[in-house]
């Protein structure tokens, strides 16, 4: 079963308040999206596999740690996800970017796919799927089959808040895929949105309510 990681930096927690705050305008949102994707994604690369590599210093030759490989993808799920971006390229700027456009039908709120475009060696990157919600998990768990079908395989997935409902979704559909979270949150309300949450991340990050 993948891990699930709540992060805990005070940052990213003070961060995330703001962002919840309804007097929060659309250009603070925005900007407080880039900088929490960027302090997450530096957590959520701890992991990355280095290799020892002979570079030269002004003084001498030595060998130093460094990536084996800048081989990541960045996954926004559109449109909400793309807030994230920016963020994480900030840490990685030889990462590439594919997209996967998600709606969620109001009635049955299930995940509707419009739009899906990946890195051609998509098989051989570790993949960044970024979302700010997981709510009902149904969108996650869409995208990642997505990117599963077209050869993806090395998957965490990134969002600010999660309900715990979305969770258990979204680790019984993808087992191998670990979590990274800026705060677990109490419950889906009856619309199956987040509670506290903080709204429509998109209508947020793009002024569109």
């Amino acid at each position: 079963m993948g891990k699930v990681y709540v992060f805990d930096h005070p940052l990213i927690q003070h961060k995330t308040a703001l962002m919840r705050k309804t007097d929060t305008t659309v250009k603070e949102f925005r900007e407080l999206a880039k900088e929490v994707a960027m302090l997450m994604g530096f957590e959520a690369t701890r992991n990355l596999a280095l290799e020892e590599v002979e570079i030269e210093t002004p003084i001498c030759k030595t060998k130093m740690n460094m990536l084996a490989g800048e081989d990541i993808a960045i996954v926004p799920i559109l449109r909400a996800g793309l807030g994230f971006v920016d963020g994480m390229l900030a840490l990685v700027p030889n990462a590439k970017v594919g997209h996967v456009g998600l709606y969620r039908d109001p009635e049955t709120h299930e995940p509707v796919e419009y739009y899906c475009k990946l890195p051609v060696d998509i098989e051989k990157r570790k993949i960044f799927v970024v979302d700010p919600m997981l709510a009902t998990g149904g969108s996650a768990v869409a995208a990642i089959d997505f990117i599963k079908q077209r050869g993806g395989s090395d998957i965490v997935f990134m969002c600010l808040i999660a309900a715990p409902e979305g969770i258990e979704v979204l680790q019984k559909a993808h087992p191998d895929v670990d979590i990274y979270i800026a705060a677990k949150d109490e419950k889906l309300n009856e619309n199956a949105y987040i509670v506290p949450g903080l709204g429509d991340a998109g209508d947020r990050l793009y002024g569109t309510k």
